[in-house]
């Protein structure tokens, strides 16, 4: 493997693009403000520079219309990369996604596939607002026909990045935003991480915390907050939520018999209830306890500076309700 070294999270998403598009001409980028501008959040800076209009491609503030024509290349032999710029408006492709690229594999016998990438930033935090703020992946995971990805580090965010633009099939990928200045290991050169293979990010004995993206990051500070306390917190990263490794949760949790999820999406018919239901179904044997499930709460997403905190997990409260399970007999 290459020699990793330090660099943020943002960056190793777009090292990740640099890569594959140097590699295979047929890579493209499309979305909004994605060309000279670089993106709203500089996350496709020097893109445009490098390759130039035909393959950094600024579209109209039409999402509908032009994820279409993603779609429509994908199948005639290019591979977009495809950017909406804020998670809540994947409502607007919709149609596209769920009706289209989802299945069009499926409905042609094979014979099409659709090898595009939608990438789209998530998570609460910034007082950006209802509209702005939401963190929808479990819509998209729900769809059969799509794979859905979750990095919460930055060498993962390179790594699941590369795998989703070589895979065939159409992939969602979302970036928490409160990530990009997370710096980390990075390996260097061609890396790709296997989409549908999560990882244990910390080894424990008393409970399995499943944690998704940025909510790995407060899981473990949670373990820590739970050391302290005497209780030992294992960390489990899916990294992808479709497909899921429900062997090695399953396996994570026949080894501490109680199991706690969080997540930063809502947690009404979320993606808390699918992994804690998955878990219930799977590990029944071993569970010594109900799975509990943390996920954020179930209004629109405030504007206040003094509400917008309270509905997103954070680490106290996690880790008060890890050890109230822990503790339960």
């Amino acid at each position: 493997m290459p020699e990793p070294r330090v660099i943020n999270y943002r960056a190793a998403i777009l090292e990740a693009l640099f890569a594959e598009m140097r590699r295979d001409p047929s890579v493209i980028v499309m979305g909004e403000d994605v060309g000279a501008a670089g993106g709203v959040f500089k996350q496709a800076a020097g893109l445009f520079e490098e390759f130039g209009a035909d393959r950094v491609i600024d579209t109209p503030i039409s999402e509908s219309g032009a994820f279409g024509i993603a779609v429509g290349a994908a199948m005639s032999g290019s591979r977009p990369v495809f950017e909406v710029m804020f998670g809540d408006f994947i409502t607007l492709v919709m149609d596209q996604l769920a009706n289209q690229a989802a299945k069009v594999q499926y409905m042609s016998a094979g014979q099409i596939s659709v090898p595009l990438v939608l990438r789209t930033a998530v998570g609460i935090g910034a007082n950006l607002g209802p509209q702005h703020s939401q963190s929808l992946h479990a819509w998209t995971a729900h769809i059969p026909g799509l794979k859905v990805v979750m990095p919460s580090t930055a060498a993962d965010a390179k790594g699941l990045m590369a795998a989703a633009i070589r895979d065939d099939n159409p992939v969602v990928y979302f970036e928490d935003r409160t990530l990009y200045t997370l710096r980390g290991d990075v390996p260097e050169g061609d890396y790709h991480v296997p989409i549908g293979v999560a990882e244990v990010r910390r080894e424990g004995e008393d409970v399995s915390i499943v944690a998704t993206s940025r909510m790995v990051h407060v899981a473990l500070a949670a373990a820590d907050l739970l050391a302290a306390d005497g209780i030992s917190a294992e960390v489990v990263d899916p990294r992808s939520l479709v497909p899921l490794d429900v062997a090695t949760l399953v396996a994570s949790v026949r080894k501490t018999s109680r199991a706690v999820v969080v997540d930063g999406g809502y947690r009404q018919y979320g993606v808390t209830g699918e992994i804690a239901a998955t878990l219930a179904e799977e590990a029944f044997d071993w569970l010594d306890a109900p799975v509990t499930r943390i996920g954020a709460e179930n209004v629109p997403i405030p504007f206040s500076r003094s509400l917008e905190p309270l509905v997103v997990p954070d680490a106290p409260r996690l880790a008060k309700a890890v050890a109230e399970l822990v503790r339960r007999r």
